[in-house]
């Protein structure tokens, strides 16, 4: 039996298309940048064009606009000399979703929560992941989400980076963002093995989208039963 086919819209290096491999799919990864560390069928154009144009391809899709325009860091990004001035692509994204009628899934951080229609969240802890990368998914078939396990890593044994007066301290989590420290880590804890440090800071973990892929090739069997 042929594997259903799969579109990763703002694909980035591919974290998100190694978890939806893993539950079954083959998939086709679009990105406005050259992404030569993506491990799959690659595409490089924009991502709104493509969906629109060839979206009818594909059994399912995943889209993950960018989120630094909704990243909530105040007074860090400031004092960094960080200018965020990116476009909000979630409702249009949708909307092409919503018209072409595949089963879609739109990811993004925490922090894009009243952009999103009802999302469900992911904590990387309550997958068995040193990780409390929480990121939301929205989609138009009935998914669930994973709970936060916090409270399963308590050990401080993990380097972290930047702190609020200089002060260096372990985290009971890896940390994953720009200048976070023990990088070294993050290949194990996120389950990356390919990527470089920008791909890293831009990845979902793909443990998650593994969780979230077995969930649309469920529905999409139980379609074509």
């Amino acid at each position: 039996m042929s594997r259903p086919k799969l579109l990763d819209l703002f694909c980035c290096q591919g974290g998100a298309s190694r978890g939806y491999v893993n539950a079954g799919f083959d998939v086709v990864g679009v990105d406005i940048d050259p992404q030569p560390r993506y491990p799959y069928t690659f595409v490089q154009g924009d991502a709104l064009e493509f969906l629109a144009e060839r979206g009818e391809e594909f059994d399912a899709i995943h889209a993950s606009p960018p989120c630094q325009n909704y990243l909530n860091l105040g007074a860090v990004n400031r004092a960094l000399g960080r200018d965020y001035n990116y476009p909000n692509l979630i409702g249009p994204v949708r909307e092409l979703l919503q018209d072409l009628g595949k089963p879609y899934v739109i990811e993004n951080v925490q922090d894009a929560r009243a952009e999103l229609i009802n999302p469900v969240r992911i904590c990387g802890t309550g997958l068995g992941r040193p990780l409390r990368r929480h990121r939301l998914f929205e989609s138009n078939i009935a998914i669930e989400g994973v709970e936060c396990a916090h409270s399963h890593f308590a050990e401080p044994k993990y380097w972290t980076g930047w702190r609020p007066r200089g002060e260096k301290r372990l985290s009971t989590v890896v940390q994953v963002y720009g200048n976070a420290g023990g990088q070294h880590e993050w290949p194990e804890a996120m389950g990356i093995d390919w990527m470089d440090r920008h791909g890293f800071v831009e990845a979902i973990p793909p443990v998650y989208t593994e969780h979230v892929g077995r969930q649309l090739i469920n529905h999409l069997q139980g379609v074509n039963a």
